[in-house]
């Protein structure tokens, strides 16, 4: 079993946009960055080598789009079978992916919400056990956003708790949609926190989002991280101690250098919180 501390400091989630300047330099302030396998597996040419580059310069994790934990189709172990080789290749730290699902008789390209139950909690951590026996690792899973929730008959955060004692599987902790969450479902974001096991928090991300209404904010990666966020990743940090963080930005792709003024602001909170 990997241990949550095997990993630190502040991570980037890899984009194309910003390929080019990464392999020719990765930023001091970036410790390890993120990829989605899916978008790596058997690759060639150019981009095969600037990420053997990237993988001999620093520390990669992977955060998976496809593996559809939550849903009926069953496990595309031939799938697991190239991931496995993938991760062990370039010597991916972390592999996971979203407790959600993703697809049904085909990929529906968008993460949707699972019942929050007992026997849904029940399913998925046999999944996971199942992709956990294929790729001979633990694998870490998401804490999702969601718009509403079909079938509930215990909380989310219930939920969570027992698919990772179940599947004895690790978490990424995505900070921003626990904000998202909290204030579109209406719970207390910080107790929400606090309630994980500490041990089991492999890293976290933090990324920003969207507001169409006062009361709904829609999880998009698309803008800067807000001071709610911060804080409550300062919160997180206070309570648990500090663990590796990552940034999220998927749309809207600013120059890297401005990327890394916010991944600064992840290493100066880490500072001041290890201190």
């Amino acid at each position: 079993m990997l241990s949550p501390d095997d990993l630190t400091g502040a991570g980037l989630g890899l984009r194309r946009a910003h390929l080019g300047s990464l392999a020719e330099n990765i930023p001091s302030a970036i410790e390890f960055l993120e990829l989605a396998p899916e978008n790596w597996i058997g690759v060639g040419g150019r981009l095969a080598q600037i990420l053997e580059q990237i993988a001999e310069s620093t520390t990669l994790v992977s955060h998976g789009l496809s593996l559809n934990l939550g849903g009926q189709d069953p496990i595309d172990m031939a799938f697991v079978g190239r991931l496995k080789q993938f991760l062990n290749r370039y010597d991916v730290k972390y592999y996971g992916d979203h407790l959600s699902y993703c697809a049904a008789a085909g990929q529906l390209y968008e993460l949707l919400p699972v019942p929050f139950t007992v026997a849904a909690a029940d399913y998925l951590a046999a999944r996971i056990l199942r992709v956990q026996d294929g790729l001979q690792r633990q694998i870490v899973v998401e804490n999702t956003s969601y718009y509403c929730t079909p079938g509930q008959e215990i909380s989310e955060l219930d939920f969570i708790l027992l698919v990772l004692e179940q599947a004895d599987c690790l978490m990424l902790l995505d900070i921003n949609n626990v904000y998202v969450n909290s204030v579109n479902h209406g719970y207390d974001a910080q107790k929400f926190i606090a309630s994980l096991p500490r041990e089991r928090i492999a890293y976290a991300h933090i990324a920003g989002h969207a507001g169409s209404a006062p009361e709904i904010i829609i999880d998009t990666h698309g803008a800067a991280v807000i001071e709610p966020v911060w804080n409550l990743l300062a919160d997180a940090y206070e309570h648990f101690g500090v663990f590796a963080t990552l940034l999220e930005r998927d749309e809207n792709i600013p120059p890297l250098g401005d990327v890394v003024a916010e991944i600064e602001r992840i290493n100066e909170l880490q500072t001041t919180q290890s201190a």
